[in-house]
């Protein structure tokens, strides 16, 4: 396997399943009809579209009715933080948050923030879990809106959504979850998670890139994020991609059978063994031991820069824990929410497996380490 390139980014994006490429191809040129038109073409696309809203509904178990379609996670982050807060008529102005949120929750913080809003920013513990008594401590009667993700895409924590969701349910507060990275990994019922609006993104599960979903209980009240004619009954303006929502809900139907991860985890597991017996206390684990991904190994190499040792892994596609600008590298915002100390944030690098990894791969990266 020498020379051979070997990818363990898949919480950057997955490849198009096979079977998600073979929908698409053939929705890209039938049905073509708009949507919202009412004779024979039109009926067709929206049934399609339908359909696709009944596969996505099916994997998070709730109704289609429930699944607005969007260009991507992100636009359903900005959706739901947006459109909670414009819909409070100064009712509220607090959203609770994390510090170890993705930017796409981060930003549209900040950026209600020059709006008026009152975000907390709550801390996480040594392995970037959030207590939820944290939570149930910084409501107030002008809180709206708890946003908590439900897996950490750096370091693959899982949080502790159903208790958070109960608590903010306790107190009639709304609550959201990012789950852009453990949709297609790990059951993501909206029941048992227990929150009102939850965020998807279509590439992170062997779907197309830009398309993604954000679920809406029945009887939120939501300002629509794009203004314009009533599509997605009237929660987000502009005609339908019929090509990409195929696509999503191809994805979300092949995620349902795709749920049972013991084999990637088995993989996860063996990647950190080989770590550690190559490299013994030279290299650490960032994030919960137990209580994250399946797919997700995110590991320090102590004084050493995780940027350093991906450009010499040649051939390894992979990720680094810290964001570099120009001529500087600085610590990871996650694990410095963490505490974990620079001279080992510094050199974290974040190894995500996908359904294809093998573990000849995964002893082959060893060896390149």
């Amino acid at each position: 396997m020498q020379g051979q390139r070997i990818y363990l980014d898949f919480n950057a994006t997955t490849p198009i399943a096979p079977e998600v490429a073979a929908a698409i191809s053939r929705a890209l040129t039938d049905p073509f009809g708009n949507p919202s038109s009412e004779h024979w073409a039109g009926r067709q696309a929206r049934q399609a579209v339908e359909n696709a809203r009944v596969q996505v509904a099916a994997l998070l178990h709730c109704t289609s009715d429930e699944i607005v379609f969007t260009s991507g996670g992100s636009e359903a982050n900005n959706h739901a933080l947006k459109g909670v807060f414009f819909a409070q008529d100064g009712r509220g102005d607090q959203i609770i948050t994390t510090q170890v949120e993705h930017p796409a929750v981060l930003n549209p913080c900040r950026f209600l923030e020059r709006l008026g809003a009152q975000v907390t920013y709550l801390t996480v513990d040594r392995f970037g879990r959030v207590d939820p008594d944290d939570v149930r401590r910084a409501l107030t009667p002008r809180t709206v809106l708890v946003s908590v993700m439900h897996a950490n895409n750096e370091v693959g924590t899982l949080q502790p959504i159903p208790e958070i969701a109960r608590i903010a349910r306790e107190h009639g507060i709304l609550s959201h979850t990012d789950a852009a990275q453990s949709v297609g990994k790990i059951p993501t019922s909206v029941d048992e998670l227990g929150v009102d609006l939850l965020s998807v993104a279509g590439h992170k599960l062997y779907g197309p890139k830009g398309v993604g979903a954000l679920y809406v209980r029945k009887g939120v009240r939501l300002e629509p994020l794009i203004h314009g004619a009533g599509h997605e009954s009237g929660r987000r303006a502009g005609t339908e991609s019929i090509v990409l929502d195929i696509g999503l809900g191809a994805a979300c139907e092949l995620a349902q059978s795709w749920l049972e991860m013991e084999s990637i985890c088995q993989l996860r597991d063996l990647f950190w063994e080989l770590l550690q017996a190559r490299f013994g206390d030279r290299v650490v684990l960032n994030g919960h031991p137990t209580e994250r991904l399946p797919n997700t190994l995110n590991v320090s190499f102590v004084a050493q820069l995780g940027s350093a040792v991906l450009s010499r892994l040649e051939g390894v596609a992979a990720s680094t824990g810290s964001a570099c600008h120009s001529s500087s590298v600085q610590l990871s915002p996650v694990l410095k929410a963490m505490n974990v100390p620079p001279e080992i944030g510094m050199g974290a690098v974040r190894f995500s497996i996908g359904r294809t990894t093998t573990r000849e791969e995964i002893e082959e990266v060893v060896s390149r380490l």
